[in-house]
């Protein structure tokens, strides 16, 4: 990968977290911010040092750590040399790069898990609030453990950047099996108990085949982090003397994965709603059928019309997770907007749409 990929990836990571800071900013003011809309700004600036690190490692110390060699060319090596000195350089710079990594991912999943927690917030779901609750005690666990296993795994730390003797494989700074494992399987776990919440709720709601898919597009995000992390491992594995900057390389795709599909149910309501104002909903959206085709019920002075309700009833076995979201609620929240609970909260929902017609020739007030 050219060092200029690992650039664009961190812009246009910068350019994501702008637009969502921006459509938080516009839906619910700063005042109404919430952990997450605090959380990801951090993260792009913890995505930005490892950023810096990779281009440390592979610019300054052409991808050179204490992995990847022989016994004999440990021996054979020169502490005083250019060489010795990028190895022992590299090593440090790389510890720093593997901490940073994993704060960006485990950043990335709290900011979903409170999502979660927002969107279904008032619900009268016990086992939602339980299993959003499990989640938080998850990723903390799971990153104390990843946190320890890359800092205090190897003892004395002093043993990370050793190049002769070898250290053994969990000093390794680039190339440690004990390293990836330890990272890429509470990774995938973690992953896979967030995916658990929202989809399946999503696939009993009652909304169109269409509308479904892309929402459980929006929410699987997590899967394709999971691939790119198991690339990274495999690469990390199997590159051989390019481990190094290879593995950097995949983290730096995968820390970028993870910044989009973390804030992508946020922003993509809101991107729905700025096409519809602007007339290109047809975007995001099937076409709706002209006024002409389906004229109102009903009509009143001045020219406007009452708003028209079309009542939806989900069956009674559907969790109500999402008829009990509000149209403003789920554009504050994201993702899953349109859909509001009828006022006497059965479980049904009322989908309003709401039409000002305007006579020609007449003023408008």
């Amino acid at each position: 990968m050219d060092q200029s990929e690992a650039w664009i990836y961190l812009a246009l990571a910068f350019v994501i977290i702008f637009i969502r800071v921006w459509a938080r900013w516009v839906q619910v003011g700063p005042s109404n911010w919430q952990l997450d809309d605090y959380l990801m700004p951090l993260t792009g600036v913890v995505l930005a040092l490892k950023t810096i690190t990779v281009h440390i490692v592979s610019a300054m110390f052409q991808g050179l750590t204490n992995s990847y060699m022989t016994d004999e060319e440990r021996a054979a090596l020169d502490p005083h040399s250019k060489v010795y000195f990028n190895r022992q350089c590299g090593s440090k710079v790389q510890l720093i790069a593997w901490s940073f990594y994993a704060f960006v991912l485990w950043s990335s999943k709290l900011c979903v898990t409170v999502f979660y927690g927002r969107l279904t917030s008032g619900l009268m779901l016990m086992h939602l609030r339980l299993r959003i609750r499990i989640a938080y005690v998850l990723l903390g666990v799971t990153y104390i453990f990843v946190a320890l296993s890359l800092l205090i795994a190897c003892q004395p730390m002093s043993r990370y950047w050793q190049i002769n003797p070898d250290p053994g494989d969990l000093c390794h700074s680039a190339s440690s099996e004990f390293r990836v494992f330890a990272v890429l399987i509470p990774n995938i776990l973690t992953d896979a108990y967030l995916l658990s919440i929202p989809l399946p709720l999503l696939w009993v709601a009652n909304i169109d085949l269409r509308r479904k898919i892309t929402l459980m597009m929006l929410f699987s995000g997590a899967i394709f982090v999971a691939v790119a992390g198991i690339l990274r491992g495999v690469s990390i594995l199997q590159a051989g003397p390019e481990g190094a900057i290879t593995g950097s390389e995949w983290a730096c795709r995968e820390t970028f994965v993870a910044i989009v599909v973390t804030n992508l149910p946020i922003i993509h309501p809101f991107f729905r709603k700025a096409a519809t104002r602007i007339g290109s909903s047809a975007l995001f959206t099937k076409v709706a059928k002209s006024a002409d085709d389906h004229p109102p019920k009903s009509e009143h002075a001045g020219g406007g019309f009452e708003p028209s309700q079309k009542r939806v009833t989900y069956p009674p076995s559907i969790p109500r997770s999402i008829s009990s979201i509000s149209d403003q609620s789920a554009m504050n929240h994201g993702a899953l907007d349109g859909y509001k609970q009828s006022p006497g909260g059965s479980g049904s929902v009322i989908v309003s749409r709401e039409f000002t017609v305007v006579r020609k020739g007449t003023a408008a007030n």
